[in-house]
């Protein structure tokens, strides 16, 4: 079937990473602020704070005119958390220390190592993906086969690694999901992390036999809390990182706005309008975090699941509902809620089904009964969960 003139016309890609979804937003601040940079950064640290955190209702403008960028121009924030968090996170990494993310899942770590990486060295690419299979090639250098077996090992049959691609160019690498890595693959981190090289036993002999990193280089790694145990840091490679634990967001409008904005985002990717009610993006979010906390608003005891209820969750669920209001109208998103909501708590252990028939007979129906008609709707949809 030929493609419809709709289908040629879509986007190359279907995200962007953080240095071109927000180009102008880093321009704009290499330009507004030439403070002191720590060597190998493209913006100051405290830039670099703002870009994550945002200006608040602040316009910053530029100390002169400039021929492409706007005079003044408001920086939104992109990460919801403590500030001070944040903070942390760049002294770090302006002290060449490694930095790791850790946390639930789904409270946008990953998210947070894209945009420092973004704003200290202009690229969030330099990323490893730890899983079981990840080999120490990942971390440190392969070779062209072809290469290696016609002119034997040599730098140009060398690949480099992500990590090793840093180095070289003063960056920072990233390196996701660490503790799934097997504690062998992990400890390559150590010397690199210590010494600020990489050797090549292979090229021994020759000036291109050790690879020193450049200034700017550093790492930033990511481990989720329910990973701990999988595969355990050695002592030696965490003293090598300063820990940084990314908490749920603390504030509930805070987090009903975010579950909005990427939902909105992510329904206007499908190539539709989000069209969800407030008042069910209000019920969605107050669910999520009873259930994450194992207490509600009111102060009721909840059993809590053993899945998570991460805010990213939220905005899967908020986002489903967005493309089902715009490709399949005629009904209540709010009746859609349920369904959505075992599908999440049903991924770990199925026992959590009858915890989330527990959140109905308590909170929902408590609710119902106090007089509101959404909690009263949601109640009466509890034949939803069989």
């Amino acid at each position: 079937m030929p493609l419809t003139d709709t289908a040629r016309a879509l986007p190359a890609r279907q995200t962007l990473p953080a240095e071109e979804r927000h180009a102008t937003e880093l321009a704009f601040l290499a330009a507004h602020d030439d403070g002191p940079r720590p060597p190998g950064w493209l913006l100051t640290p405290r830039s670099v704070i703002t870009f994550v955190c945002g200006s608040g209702d602040e316009a910053l403008k530029l100390p002169k005119p400039h021929e492409t960028l706007p005079g003044q121009l408001v920086i939104a924030p992109k990460f919801v958390g403590e500030r001070a968090l944040v903070e942390r996170c760049v002294v770090t990494l302006a002290g060449d220390r490694g930095l790791l993310l850790v946390g639930e899942p789904g409270t946008a770590k990953s998210m947070l190592s894209e945009l420092l990486s973004a704003a200290v060295c202009g690229t969030s690419a330099l990323t490893v993906q730890g899983t079981a299979g990840t080999t120490e090639d990942a971390l440190r250098y392969g070779w062209n086969y072809a290469l290696l077996l016609a002119q034997g090992p040599t730098p140009q049959a060398l690949v480099d690694s992500p990590l090793l691609s840093a180095m070289r160019s003063g960056q920072v690498a990233r390196v996701e999901e660490i503790t799934r890595c097997l504690p062998e693959v992990q400890d390559a981190l150590v010397s690199i992390l210590s010494d600020r090289r990489m050797s090549v036993p292979e090229l021994s002999g020759t000036h291109d036999a050790q690879v020193a990193a450049a200034p700017g280089f550093t790492v930033i790694a990511t481990a989720n809390l329910r990973d701990r145990g999988v595969s355990e840091m050695s002592a030696a490679l965490k003293r090598r990182f300063n820990f940084e634990t990314v908490h749920p967001i603390a504030d509930v409008d805070a987090e009903t706005a975010l579950v909005k904005r990427q939902a909105t985002a992510a329904v206007e990717r499908a190539g539709a309008a989000f069209a969800v009610d407030d008042a069910v993006l209000d019920v969605l979010v107050t669910v999520f975090r009873d259930l994450r906390a194992g207490r509600s608003a009111e102060g009721w005891d909840v059993e809590r699941p053993g899945t998570v209820m991460s805010t990213a969750e939220a905005v899967q669920v908020a986002a489903s509902l967005g493309v089902a209001a715009a490709y399949l109208p005629g009904g209540d998103s709010l009746d859609l809620v349920p369904g959505h909501l075992l599908g999440v708590v049903r991924k770990d252990d199925p026992a959590d089904h009858a915890r989330l028939l527990g959140y109905w007979d308590g909170p929902v129906r408590r609710r119902a009964e106090d007089g509101s008609a959404t909690w009263r709707r949601l109640w009466d949809l509890r034949e939803n969960l069989r």
